[in-house]
């Protein structure tokens, strides 16, 4: 059986730019860097507010909590994950309209006005809302810095800096449960993590639009000039490749003539656009990859980390294990910066899924069938390290990254609003329901049953997953296109 791949007129896309070029991009996407960082302490501190609840070291006089029930406490673990797909949706308007820069503008604030209402909050329907508007937050943040990423990198670049956003984004996680485990005072923790906000918004003034969306508006001057200064001001006769490349790709949003942009704006047509399979098959890939990884990335335990280092009775404080937890996560995407140009997508994600699913049914196993002794603990939690390290080095940034390649550009942001929708969405229901799984199955069952489940994705993802890297986004559009066209999808659903 061979493999997918991506069947274009050249293997590889070298346009050879050079140090300016590569240092011009990491420029463009520093307020990104940090709004992934500032996601990641967001969705971790439900987990240390939660870890406060149960943890009699913590620093309660300075942040005192009521009594709060399991019921209470699944909710301010999960609501996290229930707002990002409202964010999402509303980004994916914004910034078609106003561009990335706005967005970001508009993200300083609402990152503000959460940790303020954190701080204001002494009890459960307090936490509830800094939750909600914190996963709203994420939401927005995801959907916009994935298609920025996207849009100003070059294809030799895009899968390296794009996994540098995951990098940050487990920084972020690293960062808040450090503050704790230091501190014990989760409001203080994040606290301190408003510095960067303020740091964002300085920074911001700095950072270009995206040349394609400038190109969508019409301000084509204005984008070639932007898309000069990220490829390191080497003049046009050296992008003039990749600009055009980049030119088709962005026309598929800008029907030439009157009949046919009265046709655009009609809601059926939209229907007929985004059910085209260019649009509707890497987004069924998409939503199937998300269900398999958030299961192998120990999604469903974040917020009940603290409560998972004690079943595996870790023999030092469990919030220092969370804090080592968020440290693999980060070394693992650290080895993705560095190998994904050489490895690609697929091999990683392939490797790193199949690894992750044999540490899940080994942690089920020795915990269901061996004593518990010191040894037996020390093996559950090098496994759950383990599956930490490599879901972190390939399938959950390959995820992310894929967001911002696979859809066309008449599709993309709403393609990738939908992507990040259903990750938030399922990443709820997982850690909602998680610990009803727990009652039901036992804690170790639930290792098995993910790690099974886990296999069953790798088999999907070895005839399905196509190489992404090191192509261009019009190429990999081109990808998955099939012989059907518009014409006959409708005359199809006539």
């Amino acid at each position: 059986m061979k493999w997918p791949t991506l069947s274009m007129k050249s293997n590889k896309n070298d346009f050879s730019y050079g140090i300016d070029s590569t240092i011009a991009q990491i420029l463009a996407l520093t307020t990104n860097y940090l709004f992934s960082m500032k996601v990641g302490i967001d969705m971790m501190t439900p987990t240390i507010i939660i870890g406060a609840i149960t943890d009699k070291e913590s620093n309660t006089s300075y942040n005192p909590l009521p009594h709060i029930s399991e019921e209470q406490t699944s909710w301010i673990g999960s609501l996290i994950y229930l707002f990002p797909p409202v964010g999402s949706v509303v980004v994916s308007f914004v910034q078609d309209r106003f561009g990335h820069r706005v967005c970001m503008m508009v993200t300083n604030v609402t990152h503000l006005l959460s940790v303020a209402t954190l701080m204001l909050s002494d009890g459960p329907s307090g936490l509830y809302a800094s939750s909600a508007l914190m996963g709203f937050n994420v939401g927005f943040v995801t959907s916009f810095s994935l298609s920025y990423c996207g849009e100003v990198c070059e294809p030799k670049l895009r899968g390296t800096l794009t996994a540098v956003l995951n990098l940050f984004y487990f920084a972020g996680y690293l960062c808040v449960t450090m503050l704790y485990a230091v501190t014990a005072d989760w409001r203080l923790s994040v606290l301190f993590t408003a510095i960067l906000s303020v740091v964002n918004a300085a920074i911001l003034f700095k950072t270009p639009d995206s040349p394609m969306w400038l190109m969508s508006r019409g301000r084509t001057d204005e984008a070639k000039s932007t898309f000069n200064k990220l490829r390191g001001g080497v003049g046009e006769d050296k992008f003039a490749v990749e600009y055009r490349d980049m030119v088709h790709y962005t026309s598929q949003i800008n029907l030439p003539t009157d009949g046919e942009k009265k046709k655009m704006s009609s809601i059926k047509d939209s229907l007929y656009r985004f059910i085209e399979p260019e649009t509707l098959k890497p987004l069924q890939l998409l939503m199937i990859m998300i269900f398999f990884t958030n299961l192998l990335s120990g999604i469903p335990y974040i917020p009940y980390l603290i409560s998972v280092f004690d079943k595996f009775q870790v023999s030092f404080h469990p919030a220092w294990a969370t804090t080592m937890y968020m440290a693999f996560n980060v070394a693992g995407n650290v080895l993705t910066i560095c190998s994904i140009n050489k490895l690609g997508k697929r091999f990683l994600a392939l490797c790193t899924m199949a690894t992750c699913s044999v540490c899940y049914l080994s942690i089920g196993i020795v915990g269901n069938v061996l004593p518990s002794s010191p040894v037996t603990s020390w093996i559950k939690i090098v496994l759950f390290f383990m599956s930490t390290f490599f879901s972190s080095m390939g399938i959950m940034p390959i995820v992310w990254i894929l967001m911002c390649e696979i859809f066309p550009m008449k599709s993309k942001n709403v393609g990738a609003g939908l992507s990040s929708a259903t990750y938030f969405i399922l990443s709820f229901l997982m850690t909602k329901f998680y610990l009803d799984l727990e009652m039901f199955t036992g804690f170790y069952n639930t290792f098995v049953l993910f790690g099974s489940i886990g296999l069953i994705g790798l088999v999907y993802l070895h005839f399905q997953l196509p190489e992404t890297e090191n192509k261009t986004l019009n190429e990999i559009s081109e990808h998955f296109k099939c012989k059907n066209t518009k014409a006959d999808v409708q005359a199809g659903l006539a």
